[in-house]
Order: C-alpha cells, then sequence, then structure tokens
C-alpha cells in the first residue's frame, strides 16, 4: 500500500484532534491514540486486500463505500494509501459528516465524496463496501445487500462467531462466502488481539 508521509498523518492527526474538541467523533480518553487505535485499525483494510488480492491497493481503480463513517474512519485512512480508488463516506449524522468532510478538505484529499444520508437511500453500487463496527452483521448486511459487487469488508471485534453465525442462518449464506482475518497477524499489539476483518462476499472467495 502507499505509506503516507510522516507528516501526512500528523496532519490528519491535527484535525481529528481540532474537530473533535468540538464536535465529539473520538472518545475523550482515546484522543491520544488516533494513530494506533484509527488510523492504523482502518488500514488493516488495505492490508487486507494487499494479502488476500492481486490488486495493489494503492493503484487500485476501485469504487468504495464506507457506511457509518462518523469523523471518517475507516475511509479517510484508506483513502490516503489508496489514492487512485474513489470513495464513499456515508453517515446519518451531520455532525460527523461536517467532521469528515473538514478533515478531507484540509488534507487535501480528491478522491472521496461525503454524504450526509441514510445507506439506504444511496442510488448505485460500488466495488466495495466498508465500514467498523457500527451495528451487528445481521443488521448491516441488508443496508447494503445487492449494492456492492465484490464484498463487504468489516472491522469487528469480540465474540465474532456468533454474529457470523447468525448472519449465515439469516441470509442463507454459505461459509464459503466468509472469510476472517485476525488484525494481530499483522499489527503485534495487545489492542488487536480480538479485532479481525471480515469479509462477505458476493460469490465464493478465494484463498491468495
Amino acid at each position: 500500500m502507499l505509506i503516507p508521509s510522516e507528516q501526512d498523518f500528523a496532519a490528519a492527526i491535527a484535525l481529528w484532534r481540532e474537530w473533535n474538541s468540538r464536535i465529539n467523533v473520538i472518545s475523550r480518553k482515546d484522543e491520544d491514540s488516533i494513530f494506533a487505535h484509527h488510523i492504523l485499525h482502518s488500514l488493516a483494510i488495505a492490508q487486507y486486500l494487499e494479502f488476500f488480492y492481486t490488486v495493489i491497493p494503492s493503484e487500485a481503480k476501485e469504487s468504495i463505500l464506507d457506511v457509518g463513517t462518523g469523523g471518517g474512519f475507516p475511509g479517510i485512512p484508506l483513502a490516503m494509501v489508496m489514492p487512485e480508488a474513489k470513495f464513499t463516506l456515508c453517515d446519518s449524522i451531520g455532525k460527523k459528516v461536517k467532521v469528515a468532510q473538514a478533515v478531507v478538505d484540509g488534507l487535501g484529499l480528491k478522491n472521496v465524496e461525503c454524504v450526509n444520508a441514510r445507506v439506504e437511500s444511496l442510488k448505485g453500487e460500488w466495488d466495495w463496501v466498508v465500514s467498523r463496527a457500527v451495528t451487528s452483521l445481521d443488521n448491516f448486511y441488508p443496508w447494503v445487500k445487492g449494492r456492492f459487487r465484490n464484498s463487504i469488508l468489516y472491522l469487528k471485534g469480540g465474540d465474532i462467531n456468533t454474529e457470523i453465525a447468525t448472519l449465515q442462518k439469516k441470509y442463507h449464506i454459505p461459509d464459503a462466502n466468509i472469510r476472517t482475518w485476525r488484525i494481530d497477524s499483522w499489527l503485534k499489539d495487545d489492542y488487536f488481539a480480538e479485532k479481525f476483518v471480515i469479509e462477505i462476499g458476493k460469490n465464493y472467495l478465494c484463498t491468495p
């Protein structure tokens, strides 16, 4: 993946901190861990794509929908490392979209559109849907079913097996359409010990 400079990351962190003092989108106790807990966590999706797919994230001319982006996670960090991809960042809460838009503008990102809307109201189809634990998987899936060409890439922690089983039973999704990847196989930090990228594919998923 394309690795932005330290100055780019520092600029992003400064923008989030500045806006978080006005509109709370990141826990106050987490403000000193924006890079590790929010940026790196988001970038696990790019690392996952690089590991499991031949597409190189920094060169991918893909369309990506970030649902429930909040202040811009995981969409903005992904847009920073995937400059050729086109991102739509969607959230139903206007003040959160305001923060995401301010960070996008402050960083000069040209590959991001921020939208204040419920995802069900959006028209179109994207190559990928990404999100970070906005709700349970069985609640999330119908919001975007039929809206992606490849897969959903969902950041989730905790007891994911129960959620996946509920999702599969409710929507008749076979095992071959689902893959889980432990983030701590890439980021050796206790914070990521029980955090995963969950892929829900439109078709059967191939091994690398």
